[in-house]
């Protein structure tokens, strides 16, 4: 057969490399940087791919089908982890029937993250074997591997990446599908699947031998490979660290790991005395350093590399030299400043624009709706993990009673919601808080490119199916005041929300309308609007929506209501779309649309 080669990131070889390991089930929650292996995989025939509503439940159906004895991909980033640990902490004592794999896409620098936390402790906490790929290659090649480590000893395997190996490219070779070991079929078990405490007692030894077994295969994984070059420096590195590091010095000798958990003790112990200075070269936390350390070797690493965000040639080329490290700020390039922002005509802009208006102490929550922190709207007070705002709300209102009657407000998208969500508000009703919740539903999970969820009506693979009903399932939740506002209407919007929060009881309201990118809803917006020059008083609260499409002239000069002004607000027509927030907020008129209305 013809070499057949392919540009791909890193997500989509993972993808590939499930494909062609005959996976039959994947399921993940989307989030940055993992959302497109599942969006790649599920192009491919012969397989079932799925959003679930969390991490939790993909991780656990994942768990269901490889029980079944089919090979099954589990996809998620980093923090999706801490949402998936109790189901896995215990797949490691139960083990598998079919191949279980469970991507952990970790965000050094915090790209779109809230922290940056290091998952390789995972793969040691929870006693289950970790590879890492280094370029697309090896995100395809070690993701086949890691099906089969996870077949041979029983266990499922992590299998690590980072923003930089999952978003860039580089060439693939491509190879046709296997036939995995056929075990599909229902097989009755339950001492190994049963996990009471008398079987787990007796599963528990079974995990310990295991890893033994594992650390004994790691030394002769071909995976872990030396490379020699001059014996002056010698550097144990993986993943991405691996590129920078051969980048900087190719001279050096490498002892290049794709496992790191367990780590090849053996090859480590021959390795380090036959180099003059030893350096590990990791992203994050020194999980190989301090295990190195704790052989008694003597080791570089976090005195001379960066312990927190992302490490880059230059970092590395300093810390390998012996120079001292750059501050933060001189690392990159002085490129012009690019703040994230909501797109023109977001729903949620109004929202935040009457929040902040009412100066309401906002419980936020994870989405692209977060940017209601930034200025010029900042407008959300918290903001720690999915799901928490309506918590946070909660135990306001517990700790201060009346203090916080009618100046606290939960704020949470759809998909959220419906991800981590349902069980605080449950908690709202059972306990009798006086929370008022609003859920931003805009019919998308947006912030990781606007994949499909269980209240949009459609699968992943694009199929119509069941539509979750928010109104109704608040309402099921015990909640007797629910109110569905539309927040292009700010007026009517801020009245429902100056009532709401004054209730002594649970209320939610939703502000419905779909994502401005929307693939399959179009709001209909009119023409886009102008701003008079002569008309606007250049009061700058058409500013305060932070709508990327009105921009600011500086211009002296006298507006038709005798008020002198020292520049006026204009809208860009190539970025606006009618959305009508920023005429609603003028009170001189000076926003018209293109017919002078």
């Amino acid at each position: 057969m013809t070499d057949r080669r392919a540009i791909l990131s890193g997500n989509e070889a993972i993808a590939r490399g499930a494909y062609e390991s005959g996976v039959r089930v994947a399921t993940a929650y989307p989030g940055t940087p993992s959302t497109e292996i599942l969006e790649s995989l599920c192009g491919y025939e012969g397989l079932h791919a799925e959003w679930a509503p969390n991490e939790k439940v993909a991780l656990e159906t994942g768990m269901g089908a490889a029980f079944g004895g089919v090979r099954t991909l589990v996809v998620m980033k980093h923090v999706g982890v801490n949402v998936a640990a109790d189901p896995l902490f215990t797949l490691s004592y139960t083990g598998l029937r079919g191949g279980l794999v469970l991507v952990t896409a970790d965000d050094p620098e915090m790209h779109s993250s809230q922290n940056e936390q290091d998952n390789r402790h995972y793969a040691k906490f929870a006693k289950v074997p970790m590879l890492e790929p280094s370029d697309s290659q090896e995100a395809k090649d070690l993701t086949k591997i890691s099906f089969e480590i996870s077949e041979k000893f029983d266990t499922p395997v992590m299998l690590r990446t980072t923003t930089r190996v999952s978003h860039s490219k580089s060439i693939v070779h491509l190879a046709e599908p296997s036939e995995p070991p056929m075990r599909s079929k229902l097989v009755k078990d339950p001492m190994k699947f049963v996990m009471l405490p008398a079987n787990a007692r007796k599963r528990h030894p079974v995990v310990e031998k295991r890893m033994e077994e594992v650390a004994s295969f790691a030394e002769t994984f071909p995976e872990n490979r030396l490379e020699w070059g001059e014996r002056k420096i010698g550097i144990i590195t993986s993943g991405i660290s691996y590129e920078y590091a051969k980048e900087v010095m190719p001279e050096a000798s490498y002892l290049k790991l794709g496992m790191v958990y367990p780590l090849p003790k053996g090859m480590i112990r021959s390795f380090a005395p036959q180099v003059e200075k030893l350096f590990v070269v990791e992203e994050l936390d020194p999980f190989i350093e301090e295990q190195v350390r704790a052989m008694g070797i003597e080791v570089s690493g976090k005195d001379v590399f960066p312990l927190c965000g992302e490490l880059n040639p230059t970092l590395v080329e300093r810390g390998l030299k012996g120079l001292p490290p750059l501050p933060r700020g001189e690392v990159f390039q002085n490129l012009p400043a690019r703040p994230p922002i909501m797109c023109p005509g977001c729903p949620h802009r109004g929202i935040f624009s009457i929040l902040s208006k009412m100066k309401l102490f906002v419980t936020g929550d994870i989405g692209c709706y977060t940017l209601g922190f930034l200025p010029p709207l900042s407008a959300i007070d918290t903001c720690v993990c999915m799901g928490a705002s309506i918590g946070h709300a909660m135990g306001l209102d517990k700790a201060l009673g009346e203090e916080a009657l009618g100046k606290v407000v939960a704020i949470i998208g759809d998909s959220t919601f419906l991800h981590s969500g349902i069980p605080s508000l449950l908690n709202v009703v059972y306990n009798k808080g006086m929370v008022t919740l609003i859920i931003l539903d805009n019919r998308t999970t947006a912030m990781t490119g606007r994949q499909d969820h269980p209240g949009t009506g459609f699968t992943l693979k694009g199929e119509e199916t069941f539509q979750v009903d928010l109104p109704k399932l608040a309402r099921a939740l015990g909640v007797k005041h629910v109110k569905v506002v539309n927040p292009y209407q700010l007026a009517a919007t801020e009245r429902v929300i100056q009532r709401e929060i004054q209730r002594r009881e649970p209320s939610v309201i939703i502000s419905r309308a779909p994502c401005i990118l929307s693939r399959r809803e179009k709001i209909g917006f009119g023409e886009p609007l102008f701003i008079s020059p002569e008309a606007c008083a250049g009061c700058r609260v058409c500013l305060g929506l932070g709508c990327p499409a009105i921009e600011w002239v500086k211009e002296d000069g006298v507006s038709m209501q005798g008020k002198k002004r020292k520049g006026r607000a204009s809208i860009e027509t190539f970025l606006c779309n009618g959305c009508t927030l920023c005429a609603q907020v003028c009170k001189f008129r000076a926003i018209k649309t293109p017919d002078g209305k």
